[in-house]
């Protein structure tokens, strides 16, 4: 088989880690590994291997011809047989498809708002269903979703996974003192939930002050991150709460953290979460999306409902007086990262399943 993976940004996100996760990871299985950027380049790029066959393909418009023309080039030449699209670039891969009929190609579906799937726009999704040759869902909701509103035929459920860090500096340094860092890996989307973070982070500095926060993650520079920022002044958090952007030495961020955190009310499959169980962070997080399929509650971490601060509150707290309960958390999360949630367990059951297509 040869494969590429298209994304429409190579910009730091879940659905874009995982088109870079892929490529690196068939590099060494099939005989021919790309990956294509439509729009944007990003801060993964330096994270795609040098086995990756990479394109960036520069588009400019919804419906730009000579970027799909471009792209066309790269396939005939590569002989490519299959293109993996990540997210909303499906509709670009289905815009190939009617220039190169016998070319296959397949839906990757990391759509993040689960909690509120029955609202989602598929019109456009239902229009070019039958031009695909399956789809991969990050989780199990996702999958009845396109089989019951879509009637999507040959639609997979894979985890997202996680690998360690390559060709990053480790140039972060994290505020606060060591050994009392709280990190959120979550970019200033409004289902990440920032609120519920920051009421949290009030209560937490009248207990315990010397704790703080590091939230990681891309501003968007939009209302929603403008009212994060005010309410840290307006919580007098200044010295409690920190703010980083988008970073790429993950591994080195968590390194400098004791606990991890998500406050979603909504989510798909964060590969954020698998990030904390690769680096063994203890962590609290919300019962949302397929999270509670990792997360078990009192064994490998704490997990409570997206309404309730005082429960994620009180979790923390158990997290901060006991570093054993701490230490203890982070390791059965690790063993439930390498289990169930790895490249080569994935890779295998994606590539079975591509041969049996």
């Amino acid at each position: 088989m040869r494969i590429v993976q298209l994304i429409d940004s190579l910009e730091a996100g879940g659905a874009e880690r995982m088109a870079v996760n892929y490529a690196n990871a068939l590099a060494d299985k099939i005989e021919f590994s790309g990956l294509a950027a439509t729009r944007k380049e990003g801060s993964l790029l330096q994270q795609v291997s040098p086995k990756v066959s990479y394109l960036f393909l520069n588009k400019k418009r919804k419906l730009d011809i000579v970027a799909l023309f471009r792209f066309r080039s790269f396939v005939l030449k590569n002989k490519i047989t299959h293109i993996h699209a990540h997210s909303t670039s499906f509709f670009f891969a289905f815009l190939l498809k009617l220039t190169c009929p016998s070319l296959l190609i397949i839906r990757h579906d990391h759509y993040g708002n689960n909690e509120f799937l029955a609202s989602r726009p598929h019109l456009i999704l239902k229009w070019t269903v039958s031009f695909f040759t399956g789809v991969v869902a990050v989780n199990q909701q996702l999958k009845y979703w396109s089989e019951i509103e879509l009637k999507a035929k040959n639609v997979i459920y894979l985890p997202n996974f996680t690998v360690k860090d390559i060709n990053v500096v480790n140039h972060t340094i994290l505020n606060g003192g060591e050994g009392k860092r709280i990190v959120s890996l979550a970019n200033l989307r409004e289902q990440k939930n920032h609120f519920l973070l920051l009421k949290v982070a009030q209560k937490l500095k009248e207990s315990h002050p010397d704790w703080t926060f590091h939230l990681v993650g891309k501003d968007f520079e939009d209302e929603y991150a403008v009212q994060i920022k005010q309410l840290i002044k307006e919580y007098g958090l200044e010295n409690n709460v920190f703010m980083y952007g988008s970073k790429q030495d993950i591994g080195n961020i968590l390194n400098q953290a004791s606990i991890a955190i998500l406050t979603s009310k909504s989510e798909g499959l964060p590969v954020s979460l698998l990030e904390y169980g690769l680096y063994k962070k203890a962590v609290v997080v919300t019962r949302v999306g397929e999270i509670s399929t990792i997360v078990q509650n009192g064994k490998n971490g704490f997990i409570v409902d997206a309404d309730r601060e005082d429960l994620f509150y009180q979790s923390l707290v158990n997290l901060i007086k006991n570093e054993i309960l701490r230490d203890d958390f982070g390791k059965v999360l690790f063993d439930t990262i390498q289990r169930d949630y790895t490249e080569e367990t994935v890779m295998k059951k994606y590539l079975n399943w591509l041969q049996n297509s």
